[in-house]
C-alpha cells in the first residue's frame, strides 16, 4: 500500500489537455486490474436513450493532480487513483471506452455537457451544486481534515482550535469554502493560503511556510500512508461529505445507467477493494 500511494503522490503532475482512452492501461500503478478486466463484459445496462460525446465512449473531466484520486503515474501521462479506477469501471459496464480529459478544478463544472460528459474528480455532492447538474449516487464518503507535520503537538480537537494559525487548502473546494466561512463570521482569526493544487498545500506545510492543512480526509489518509513527515489530528465525523459523479442536468438516462454501474460495483465488492488499494487503513 505505501508503496503504490507513493508512487503516486511523487509522480509528475503536468498540464496535459486530452488523456487518451483505456486510461488504465500499461500501468503497473493501477489498482484493481483484474477486477477491472471482470468489469469488462458485454453491458446488460440499458444505454439507449444515453446521449454521448462521442459514440461508444465515455468523456470525464477531472484534475489530475489530487492524489489518491487523480495523479500521473511515472510516465507523466497516464492518469491513476481511485477516482481513475471508479470512472474506468463504470464505463466498463457500459460497455463504453473512456476518455478523461485533465481540467483545472476551478472550470470543472462549466464543462460538463461542453467539453465532457461527466465530472469524475472527488466531487463533493452539495444542494448548491445539484441546482446546476445531476449527481450519480454516492460512491465514497469523506470528512473535512487536519493535517499536521508529525512532530508538531499542538492539539486540535476542533476547527476552532486552529485560531491564530496559518493553513493551507486547495482553491474552491470545500475545505476552503468551510474555511473562509469560519473566517469572514469572525468565528476564528486564520490566515488562509488557497493554492491552486493539493500538492502545493503539503509542500508548503513540509517547508514551515504555513501551520496546517485542511483537506479531504480521504486525502489526508494517502498522505499520511504515504509519509511519515504528516499526521491526521482532527476529523470533522459529524458533518460527513458524499463524493459523487457529476452529469449534465439534461442527461438523465446517463444518471441512471451510471447508478446501475455503481449498485452492480458495490455488490460485486469492486469499490471497497478499491478504497482499500487506494487509502488502506490509517492510523491517527
Amino acid at each position: 500500500m505505501k508503496k503504490k500511494v507513493m508512487a503516486v503522490l511523487c509522480a509528475a503532475f503536468m498540464a496535459f489537455g486530452l488523456v487518451a482512452c483505456g486510461a488504465n492501461e500499461g500501468n503497473t500503478d493501477t489498482a484493481n486490474t483484474d477486477a477491472a478486466d471482470d468489469t469488462a463484459a458485454e453491458s446488460t445496462i440499458d444505454i439507449s436513450g444515453v446521449t454521448l460525446m462521442s459514440d461508444g465512449v465515455l468523456t470525464v473531466g477531472a484534475e489530475v493532480g489530487y492524489p489518491p484520486f487523480e495523479d500521473f503515474a511515472d510516465d507523466g501521462t497516464t492518469p491513476i487513483g481511485f477516482d481513475v479506477d471508479i470512472i474506468t469501471a463504470v464505463a466498463d459496464k457500459l460497455g463504453l471506452e473512456v476518455n478523461i480529459i485533465n481540467t483545472a478544478w476551478d472550470g470543472i463544472f462549466a464543462g460538463i455537457g461542453v467539453n465532457y460528459d461527466v465530472a469524475c474528480s472527488a466531487i463533493t455532492i452539495t444542494p448548491e451544486r445539484q441546482e446546476t447538474m445531476l449527481f450519480s449516487t454516492p460512491y465514497i464518503n469523506n470528512y473535512q481534515a487536519v493535517v499536521l507535520l508529525a512532530d508538531d503537538d499542538t492539539e486540535i480537537t476542533s476547527f476552532n482550535d486552529l485560531d491564530g494559525m496559518s493553513i493551507a487548502v486547495q482553491k474552491e473546494t470545500t475545505s476552503d469554502i468551510l474555511m473562509s466561512d469560519y473566517k469572514s463570521t469572525g468565528t476564528i482569526d486564520v490566515q488562509i493560503v488557497a493554492n491552486e493544487k493539493i500538492t502545493s498545500c503539503f509542500t508548503q506545510l513540509q517547508n514551515g511556510e504555513i501551520d496546517a492543512v485542511v483537506v479531504d480526509s480521504t486525502v489526508a489518509d494517502g498522505y499520511v500512508n504515504s509519509s511519515d513527515a504528516f499526521k491526521i489530528v482532527y476529523k470533522d465525523t459529524e458533518e460527513p461529505e458524499q463524493f459523487g459523479i457529476a452529469i449534465s442536468v439534461d442527461n438523465e438516462a446517463l444518471q441512471t445507467a451510471i447508478n446501475e454501474a455503481l449498485a452492480e460495483l458495490e455488490a460485486e465488492g469492486f469499490i471497497q477493494e478499491t478504497y482499500d488499494y487506494w487509502f488502506g487503513s490509517v492510523t491517527e
